[in-house]
């Protein structure tokens, strides 16, 4: 089955590749940000990978912060 749109570098990716790159598809081919998402997803559905979601780029591991002990403020 062909694709119908142009692929980043000019093939598909391998798997691994394709599902920790954030863009699959070459991005000259399209007018705006919308008609780019849904070609993206079309694209991980053709290369049967899973889509991203919009908190991908966040940690699951929550941050350290410091707490500010009463002897740092003497």
């Amino acid at each position: 089955m062909d694709f119908k749109y142009k692929w980043k570098h000019g093939h598909p990716p391998a798997k691994d590749q394709a599902a920790h790159s954030e863009y699959l598809l070459d991005h000259s081919q399209f007018n705006n940000e919308q008609d780019r998402d849904i070609a993206e997803e079309q694209a991980r559905r053709h290369l049967n990978i899973p889509l991203r979601v919009p908190d991908d780029d966040r940690s699951v591991l929550p941050t350290f912060t410091p707490e500010r002990n009463s002897i740092d403020d003497e």
